[in-house]
């Protein structure tokens, strides 16, 4: 059995999981690189500010015991992590103990988020049986290496932690889970800093289809696109006025696109350019295909419910947003 991991050595584990498959030309990483990893503000939780040292000495104390090898490059000593094998488990597995190490707690839809890039999970139903067999390992094998934390209050889902660094506090994080409305008071700064999602897609994803299930996936009522870069072919769109939908043949950058995510569904403007710089815009429709990539922002407004409703006036479901 493997001695507890300090909250440092998990990080540099899931460092060197997430460079291996994001930057494989990169890895193995120097120590300059690792450390860079360990204190990246964008998808870690909690933001660190380790220095080269105590990287190193996370190195040190994760060598003997095989989960990091290091080689020789050119000109320095480089690292690479062996978790796989020393914990005896499969690619989908490394995935989730990498997001877990990396971002702490999270509902199996932000892990499916948070993996996309590492191991591309069917859907939310296989990777949650992946996380059951993570969490009833017999201890023969090791024992568990994950458990599902209690609901937090004002929370549809559950959280799962990993189990490397030791039993998990669950009355800890399910305070820090809680949302500030629902302890009656607004949300700091820190927190809706927080209420950030970064999404990437891959080639062949439907961008309205998938856009349409994150509220679930994510577990939130009230969301809305902060920002959107990629490719479409192609690219489905309803112009002003018309009823049909305009399918547009063709590679198409994205230009903007911009909208309100609820549970009720996704209302969305899309404006993109075909290969001479022609743009058109209208409505997102379905049939709309990621080319290449789609990397999306999405902002989580909490405290908020989104939800449409028909309105005899326009004749449309339209947006109602109340508090909660």
């Amino acid at each position: 059995m493997l001695p507890q991991l300090s909250p440092l050595e998990a990080r540099v584990l899931g460092v060197l999981v997430e460079k291996q498959r994001t930057v494989p030309d990169t890895y193995p990483l120097s120590l300059n690189a690792l450390t860079l990893g360990c204190n990246q503000k964008n998808n870690r939780d909690p933001v660190m500010q380790a220095t080269e040292r105590e990287v190193q000495a996370a190195i040190d104390a994760l060598r003997p015991l095989s989960l990091v090898i290091e080689s020789s490059g050119s000109r320095v000593m480089r690292y690479s992590h062996n978790v796989g094998r020393v914990l005896h488990v499969d690619d989908e597995a490394v995935a989730l103990l990498a997001a877990l190490m990396l971002r702490g707690p999270q509902t199996p839809g932000e892990l499916r988020i948070a993996t996309e890039r590492l191991h591309r999970f069917a859907d939310i139903p296989a990777l949650e049986a992946a996380l059951q067999r993570l969490a009833s390992r017999p201890e023969g094998e090791g024992g568990a290496l994950v458990v599902q934390l209690p609901r937090a209050p004002g929370s549809r889902e559950h959280r799962w932690a990993h189990l490397l660094s030791g039993p998990v506090e669950a009355a800890v994080f399910q305070e820090s889970a809680a949302s500030p409305a629902a302890r009656g008071g607004p949300a700091p700064a820190a927190a809706r800093a927080a209420d950030i999602h970064v999404l990437r897609l891959t080639a062949g994803d439907d961008l309205r289809e998938a856009l349409g299930r994150v509220p679930e996936e994510l577990d939130f009522e009230a969301g809305y696109i902060l920002a959107a870069v990629g490719s479409l072919e192609p690219a489905v769109i309803r112009l002003a006025g018309r009823d049909v939908p305009t399918k547009l043949d063709g590679p198409h950058e994205i230009v903007l696109l911009s909208g309100t995510l609820s549970p009720d569904g996704p209302h969305l403007h899309l404006a993109v350019a075909d290969g001479d710089g022609r743009v058109v815009a209208g409505h997102l429709m379905r049939g709309s295909l990621v080319r290449t990539t789609a990397e999306l922002v999405i902002g989580v407004a909490a405290g908020w419910r989104f939800t449409r409703e028909f309105d005899a006036a326009t004749g449309h479901m339209e947006l109602r947003a109340t508090r909660r």
